[in-house]
């Protein structure tokens, strides 16, 4: 949404204009002053709790843009939470996020604002299922999707992202490897490392699973020209009608790199919102999906978190040590 333009002489009486500019493109300066109140607050918070705020790519501007210390995709705030120099870390995004920062920083005060703040792909497998997989696949490495809890990393040997999922395959250097939750990211991983099978789980982002390449087709016959980006969680057949793939880190590189006139972005929306805020020379095309998950963050609910230090995220020790070595696995694997 474009923001309403003020009166001359009115601009002036905005509450921190300086955020404010962060945001003008996505929020009308009429309702900005009802948001600068958290959003003063926030700030002010972060500084009497020595609090860091990290936020996920698909949160809404708002938060992305005014409050959020250290941004990104799931890899990126993996590899950012291991060196945060601060007593609280409020994690904007999703409780397997925060589990994850809370695996990393274990004698640091990990919240999220919203516990009910889940992901389906989650949800779709538990640490006795991977249990089976394991007596069911004797000696087959499993490599498991950052997008799942503590007590399924904990039963892995290694985990990854979006953004590593091919290294992390290749770094292991078997002929076979089961690759869970994430049917579709397997499916796309094994588009690319054909030289290894990859063994899949029927794991869904609820999300992604719903665009169709018709989707992408009505688009092109609409825009002629426009270029197609789609997150690998989406079905393989989507993600072949596409002009480039990647994690949303990878997407945002791509936009503002190769700078197209028009983009799609395959993803949630709030991606699209945050690009555009710092490329008003890109025309952002939708479809998307919103993630209700991600949409449970709010700055109401994430200065409620500051001020009452809540809802904290803790992982039993014995399993947060299995689990850590399994995200430690990950990170220590570079590009080839």
């Amino acid at each position: 949404m474009a923001a309403t333009s003020l009166p001359i002489g009115r601009a002036s009486i905005l509450p921190l204009p300086h955020i404010y500019d962060r945001v003008s493109r996505h929020i009308p300066a009429i309702e900005w002053p009802a948001l600068a109140d958290d959003v003063a607050a926030i700030l002010e918070l972060k500084k009497t709790r020595n609090a860091v705020i990290l936020a996920h790519n698909y949160q809404a501007p708002e938060i992305f843009h005014t409050v959020s210390d250290i941004v990104g995709d799931s890899l990126a705030l993996a590899r950012e939470a291991i060196n945060v120099d601060a007593d609280v870390i409020v994690l904007a995004g999703v409780h397997f996020m925060a589990e994850t920062a809370k695996l990393l920083n274990p004698g640091k005060t990990v919240l999220i604002p919203d516990m009910r703040a889940g992901c389906s792909l989650a949800d779709s497998i538990t640490a006795a299922d991977v249990r089976g997989l394991r007596e069911k696949y004797p000696g087959v490495p499993i490599v498991t999707y950052v997008n799942t809890s503590a007590a399924v990393k904990a039963e892995s040997d290694v985990c990854c992202t979006s953004g590593n999922a091919v290294d992390v395959v290749r770094s292991l250097n078997a002929p076979r490897v089961l690759m869970i939750p994430d049917e579709f990211l397997a499916q796309n991983v094994q588009v690319l490392v054909p030289e290894v099978e990859i063994l899949t789980w029927a794991g869904h982002c609820e999300v992604h699973e719903q665009f169709t390449p018709a989707d992408i087709r009505e688009v092109r016959e609409s825009y002629p020209g426009v270029t197609v980006i789609a997150h690998p969680e989406c079905p393989p057949d989507v993600v072949a009608e596409a002009d480039f793939s990647g994690s949303t880190a990878m997407m945002m590189n791509f936009v503002t790199q190769k700078r197209p006139r028009q983009v799609v972005l395959v993803t949630e929306c709030s991606m699209g919102d945050n690009i555009a805020q710092a490329n008003p020379d890109i025309e952002f095309i939708k479809p998307c999906n919103l993630c209700p998950h991600m949409k449970r963050m709010s700055l109401k609910n994430i200065r409620h978190a500051l001020e009452t230090l809540t809802h904290e995220v803790t992982v039993e020790p014995e399993l947060a040590g299995r689990a850590r070595a399994a995200v430690e696995r990950m990170l220590a694997v570079r590009p080839r």
